[in-house]
């Protein structure tokens, strides 16, 4: 007699490793939502990786029962890709931090974006460098006041989500660490998008860049009516200026693994041992031919 598996829970993927972050961080809120949509998609662990950079954010994957990656500072992105390309079947996640994902890692993210390799990439943005005790960061506000700039910041931080459409992300949204509920939501959808998928999730730092309560007078949904397949709605969207929460821009096209397997497809195979011979031939051919 077969008997249905059970509906994994939200605790099923909590490891043995405790979180350690400072108490009231933002990441708990969404390491929270991340258990939660795992568990809404009943995602196998075995079949399940996170991959992190460096920072406060990017200790997540050792929270998780799922196969994690604790890679270099910005680095998430192209081990991510990586993964996925070398395993298609795998579920694959990268997370990290504001400074982590757009200052050193930033080169890494429009090549993800435009590709549509088929993975999610999940940012705690709290505005600050708080690993390292409260720098500013490319996403801290103008006239900011921190370790690194007491007199205020001079810099006009980076519009996260319009870097994200200008980039062709085929899925960008934002979240809040405080609103769990709709962050698990978004989580949800961005795993199940196919292609590359960003959720900007707002992640109070609460002993350097304690925003939460001014975030969560700020915020507000994404109206009901946009209308997420326009490209210059979305633009408009993030350029506004606020915090919307919500998804901002979905498109559907082909992802880089879809495009891959339909390479593989239509090329004929090929012997190796002739392959090798005919490379042989050709570079003695070339050393023989003479110079004019």
């Amino acid at each position: 007699m077969s008997t249905t598996p059970a509906q994994r829970k939200p605790t099923d993927y909590k490891s043995d490793l405790k979180p350690i972050w400072c108490p009231g961080c933002g990441d708990y809120g969404v390491l929270a939502s991340l258990y939660r949509a795992f568990a809404e998609l009943d995602l196998d662990p075995i079949n399940t990786v996170v991959v992190s950079g460096i920072g406060c954010s990017s200790r997540l994957p050792g929270f998780v029962t799922t196969y994690g990656v604790h890679t270099l500072h910005g680095r998430p992105l192209p081990v991510a890709m990586g993964v996925k390309l070398a395993n298609p079947d795998l579920t694959v996640v990268a997370v990290g931090g504001d400074g982590d994902g757009f200052a050193i890692g930033a080169g890494h993210f429009p090549h993800a974006a435009r590709r549509n390799i088929d993975i999610t990439y999940l940012v705690m943005d709290n505005e600050i460098y708080g690993l390292t005790k409260g720098q500013v960061s490319p996403t801290s506000q103008t006239d900011q006041r921190a370790p690194s700039t007491p007199w205020g910041n001079l810099e006009t931080p980076l519009n996260t989500l319009g870097f994200a459409i200008a980039s062709n992300a085929s899925f960008v949204a934002r979240g809040a660490s405080f609103n769990t509920k709709a962050l698990t939501e978004l989580i949800v959808q961005a795993v199940e998008h196919k292609g590359f998928s960003f959720i900007d999730a707002m992640s109070p730092c609460v002993v350097f860049n304690n925003t939460q309560e001014a975030w969560k007078e700020t915020v507000t949904d994404v109206d009901p009516d946009h209308n997420p397949a326009d490209r210059v709605a979305a633009f408009d969207l993030a350029l506004r200026g606020g915090f919307k929460l919500g998804i901002l821009y979905r498109e559907l096209r082909p992802t880089l693994n879809e495009k891959y397997a339909a390479l593989v497809e239509r090329t004929p195979d090929t012997d190796a041992a002739a392959l090798l011979a005919s490379f042989s031939a050709r570079k003695g051919a070339a050393i023989g031919k003479p110079t004019v």
